[in-house]
């Protein structure tokens, strides 16, 4: 039978690490975890598991899932971020294709838990990820923090039934919170890549962000979390394009001085 390699980055997860790893029996043959020097249990927690344990410094979530993927003994990796796990019907549908995998990547639904309800609706389900791999035919790209891994043009892939469970935010204010640092990290890596923001952009995308997520993929429906969810998750996107212009103004102020 071929083997998985499973492959997780970590930093400060004790809350989600033992229910991640819990998740991989019998699916796994290796796990390795990169670590980015966590101050918590969370090395302790993985050493109940056979698991590899590497600290490397954190570079950014691409660089970070690139470098875990080439410590890989495996050609086919199982990449999870640590507050996820696999369902049951996931791990079976895992165990079927394991004897022959005929296509060179898996996309899995990624069902979000937030504030303690699982979020059917909106832009969070089905939220496809493919994060079961030939790690031979492609690599880890993205602007930061929107990593994916993105398979060479003559490969093909497939849907597994099951959900991957994502415990995705557990109060308001850790997604408010996330919604600053991340629009942060993804301004910073649209300005090094030379976009723009007009007076308008920001508004915009927060307009059409919430549009989308809350009407057209009938984020109503999950009632008042599905509401508020959209609402950060629009207002984020404000936040990022905000900073992105800022960003170009200070470039622009930083040019005329010279």
């Amino acid at each position: 039978m071929p083997k998985i390699s499973v492959v997780i980055i970590t930093y400060n997860e004790e809350l989600f690490i033992e229910r991640c790893l819990a998740s991989l029996d019998g699916i796994a043959d290796e796990i390795i975890v990169v670590d980015s020097f966590s101050t918590d249990l969370t090395e302790k927690i993985c050493d109940k598991f056979n698991v590899r344990f590497i600290k490397h410094e954190f570079a950014g979530y691409v660089e970070q899932k690139n470098f875990a993927t080439s410590l890989a003994a495996w050609p086919y990796v199982l990449s999870l971020d640590a507050d996820e796990a696999l369902s049951e019907e996931l791990k079976k549908s895992i165990l079927k294709i394991k004897d022959n995998f005929e296509y060179d990547g898996y996309i899995f639904n990624r069902l979000n838990n937030y504030c303690g309800k699982w979020i059917k609706h909106s832009r969070w389900y089905p939220d496809k990820h493919l994060r079961l791999f030939d790690s031979t035919k492609g690599k880890w790209i993205g602007p930061n923090p929107h990593d994916r891994f993105r398979l060479n043009p003559d490969s093909r892939s497939t849907r597994l039934k099951g959900d991957l469970l994502h415990w995705y935010y557990s109060s308001f204010e850790e997604h408010l919170d996330k919604a600053n640092r991340f629009s942060t990290i993804g301004a910073n890596e649209y300005f090094k890549a030379g976009m723009k923001a007009g007076p308008c952009t920001a508004t915009l995308h927060m307009l059409w962000s919430f549009f989308r997520s809350y009407i057209l993929r009938a984020g109503f429906l999950d009632g008042y979390l599905g509401y508020v969810g959209c609402s950060i998750s629009a207002w984020s996107s404000f936040l990022k394009y905000s900073k992105l212009r800022k960003l170009n103004s200070r470039s622009k102020e930083s040019g005329n001085n010279k």
